[in-house]
């Protein structure tokens, strides 16, 4: 398997995971969000990533995730789930979920926690591709994960057979661009923060755009079309705002996650609820801030369900 075995394109929301009051997840909730996102031209969604805190869940919960997500993207659309794990038996038994589900590829990160030699990484990775029943996304998001599947590594695990594709979510434009040059003639390349360098990693021909802004801004979808129609100033100017999003989401004592689910409360879009701990929903000036971020960076026709 190579890069010529998917057809994986365009934007795909890396969705949340609504959970209830009463601390469990919220299937219908995340059904309507992945189906109101594939109406606004998401290509399919990634579920159980890093947005979807895979971490705070079950087993059989990511289980029936991977269900959920199927179902609701259809048939046409695809659905790449998380499937991390600290060792690769983990890995293996998620993927083999995934699979049962009709997943059409694992996104897999390295361990967390442990600090790993690249010997280690490789290791890790070559263990799960011998046995992996689905393709492999890899994922490259450092800040959270701890372990870096820098370009040196990913030159390398290009070329293990069910590997496929990266989510490269450093952040690091220049990390990223070294990627898409030492592995773009062999792996799909798909942009993490899309929001922060969606634009210009199209205009370097990446494969497409993986972010968690669109489960807030469904606007920032149309940055993928307006490219392929030319439509450059347009494109940078739908960057510029989210650009804005994310420094209102991860500033004033704000952390991704919660921020986005307390976005999509506050605009009435299914999806959003608690998050699980050890997160923390907003409170107090955290949160007003927030509203006050959001009534000035986004206008009533961008946030439509």
């Amino acid at each position: 398997m190579d890069r010529n075995s998917i057809t994986w394109t365009g934007a795909m929301p890396a969705i949340t995971t609504p959970f209830t009051k009463g601390n469990e997840v919220d299937h219908d909730a995340m059904a309507a969000n992945i189906k109101r996102l594939r109406q606004a031209g998401a290509s399919g969604v990634v579920a159980a990533g890093c947005t979807g805190e895979f971490w705070a869940l079950l087993p059989e919960e990511r289980r029936e995730v991977y269900h959920t997500a199927r179902k609701a993207v259809g048939k046409d659309g695809t659905t790449i789930v998380g499937a991390a794990g600290i060792t690769p038996r983990d890995v293996i038994a998620a993927m083999q979920d995934a699979a049962e589900a009709g997943a059409d590829a694992a996104l897999v990160m390295p361990p967390f926690f442990a600090h790993l030699s690249r010997a280690e990484i490789i290791a890790h990775f070559k263990a799960v591709s011998d046995a992996a029943p689905l393709p492999i996304m890899l994922y490259n998001i450092p800040g959270n994960a701890g372990n870096a599947l820098v370009p040196e590594i990913v030159d390398e695990l290009a070329d293990l057979e069910n590997v496929v594709a990266i989510k490269e979510s450093s952040g690091d434009w220049l990390n990223f661009h070294r990627t898409l040059a030492v592995a773009g003639d062999r792996i799909g390349i798909y942009c993490g923060p899309s929001s922060t360098i969606g634009v210009p990693a199209m205009l370097a021909k990446c494969d497409g755009l993986v972010d968690c802004f669109p489960n807030v801004w469904t606007a920032l979808l149309d940055v993928w079309p307006m490219l392929q129609r030319g439509e450059i100033d347009k494109a940078w100017a739908l960057q510029s705002r989210a650009q804005e999003l994310t420094k209102l989401f991860v500033t004033e004592g704000r952390t991704l996650y919660p921020a986005t689910k307390a976005a999509m409360d506050y605009l009435g879009l299914p999806g959003g609820g608690l998050p699980r701990a050890p997160l923390q929903p907003l409170t107090g000036e955290a949160l007003s801030g927030l509203h006050r971020g959001l009534d000035r960076l986004l206008a009533k026709t961008d946030t439509a369900a």
